[in-house]
């Protein structure tokens, strides 16, 4: 089996992947994060893992090489989610299979905009992420057919989450204090909890698992 492991990141799924296939083709847009990707796949002993640097919505691939085709925690970053859906849909093989996980917005248009606005002022490069509405719709429009879907909740530490994307203090504050000025539905909803100081503590969002086949 041949996969391409989209935005590999650190590489965490192609190096879960190498010892159950024959090649891992390991894509990421800089040379740097396929770097770090190389250092931790070689480092854990995986010969079969190739770096690749290209983008998610061109990729450098002919048609209908792959058996599998993963994206893990990424799509919400591309600036044409169906520009990428067309490309793994692409070098996909007849019968083969994309497994895509992301974060998602609730359906609610009211929620999918406050979570969308909080992430982007978390993180920059955030640009949206979509309903799980939105992923079907668009993945069978592609061609794919929707075998499985599998929602999570998923719980960020509020602390952890700004730290992670080096945001200064000031923002990290402006950013709590839109979590505490929502509304008491909001709140609910995203189970935004407090700590002693009545600072966030955590609130909850939502991950899903996209399995989809490709028709022969």
């Amino acid at each position: 089996m041949d996969v391409l492991d989209i935005a590999t990141g650190g590489g965490h799924v192609a190096n879960a992947l190498a010892p159950f296939v024959r090649r891992v083709s390991a894509l990421d847009l800089t040379e740097e994060m396929l770097n770090t990707a190389a250092e931790f796949i070689r480092g854990n002993g995986h010969a079969n893992v190739e770096f690749v640097a290209g983008d998610a919505e061109q990729l450098p691939f002919a048609d209908e090489v792959f058996d599998l085709v993963t994206c893990r925690i990424a799509a919400h970053h591309f600036p044409d989610i169906p520009a990428f859906v067309r490309e793994a849909f692409r070098v996909v093989k007849p019968g083969g299979q994309l497994l895509l996980i992301d974060n998602v917005a609730p359906e609610n248009d009211a929620f999918d905009d406050f979570y969308n606005e909080i992430e982007k002022q978390r993180d920059p490069s955030h640009v949206r992420a979509w309903k799980k509405t939105e992923w079907i719709r668009l993945l069978e429009l592609t061609g794919f057919r929707t075998e499985m879907i599998v929602r999570f909740p998923k719980r960020f530490h509020f602390q952890d989450w700004c730290e992670r994307s080096g945001m200064p203090a000031q923002e990290q504050a402006a950013l709590e204090h839109k979590l505490l000025e929502a509304s008491e539905e909001m709140k609910r909803y995203f189970s935004i909890e407090t700590d002693k100081s009545g600072g966030v503590a955590s609130f909850t969002g939502e991950s899903a698992l996209f399995q989809a086949i490709r028709e022969v």
